[in-house]
C-alpha cells in the first residue's frame, strides 16, 4: 500500500518538525500560494532582503565575498533593479531527516516574468532558513511579496539514512538563521 504524497509529507512534517511553520494546505487566496502542495512544499520569502548593488563598483569573489556589495532592507515587498539580483531566506525553518534529500524550483509565477529563484538542494540532515537568490533576467525593475510563495521544496526519501550527511560533515551552513553570504 503506498501513501500520497502529500500526507507523507504532512506526517514528516509533524514527526520532525520538518519546517516550522508549516502550512498543511496550499493558501493560495489573493497570495502568491504556499503550503503543502501534491509532491513537496511551497515555500514562503522572509521580509529580509540583501540587494546586490554596484555602487562600490567591486568584483563579485566567491571566495573574498565582500559585503559592501549588497544593501540590506526589510519590507513587505522588494524590487529587484534589471538584470540584477537580490538575496532572501525563507520564512520556514527546515530539518531535513537523515534519510531525506530536497531539490528546490522557483515558482510558475515568478518564472512567467522573468524571475528566477535558486535554491540548492537541502541534504540530509540540514536545518536552517533557506538562502535563496532571487534573478530579475528583465530589462524592468521586479516587483518580489514578502511573507508569499517563491519557491517549491521537492522531497525524497531513501529507505535508509546517508552515510555521511550534512550534519556529519560539518557543513558551513548548518543552522543558518538569516541571509547568509557565501564561505569557504
Amino acid at each position: 500500500m503506498s501513501i500520497k504524497p502529500d500526507t507523507w509529507i504532512k506526517r514528516l512534517a509533524r514527526e520532525s518538525m520538518m519546517i516550522e511553520p508549516f502550512e498543511d494546505k496550499q493558501v493560495r487566496e489573493g497570495v502568491i500560494s504556499f503550503g503543502v502542495s501534491s509532491y513537496g512544499y511551497d515555500i514562503r520569502i522572509a521580509d529580509e532582503f540583501k540587494i546586490f548593488t554596484n555602487l562600490n563598483s567591486t568584483m563579485v569573489d566567491p571566495k573574498h565575498f565582500d559585503p559592501n556589495s549588497l544593501v540590506d532592507f526589510r519590507g513587505e515587498m522588494c524590487i529587484i533593479p534589471p538584470n540584477s539580483f537580490a538575496l532572501g531566506r525563507s520564512l520556514e525553518y527546515f530539518r531535513i531527516p537523515p534519510n531525506v534529500m530536497t531539490l528546490c524550483v522557483g515558482k510558475s509565477t515568478y518564472a512567467r516574468c522573468g524571475i528566477i529563484t535558486n535554491v540548492t538542494p537541502l541534504e540530509p540532515a540540514w536545518e536552517g532558513f533557506v538562502t535563496l537568490e532571487i534573478s530579475n533576467t528583465t530589462p524592468l525593475p521586479a516587483k518580489i511579496y514578502a511573507n508569499e510563495g517563491i519557491a517549491q521544496v521537492l522531497f525524497f526519501e531513501s529507505d535508509e539514512a546517508c552515510e555521511m550527511s550534512y550534519s556529519d560533515k560539518r557543513g558551513k551552513y548548518q543552522a543558518q538563521t538569516g541571509v547568509t553570504l557565501p564561505k569557504v
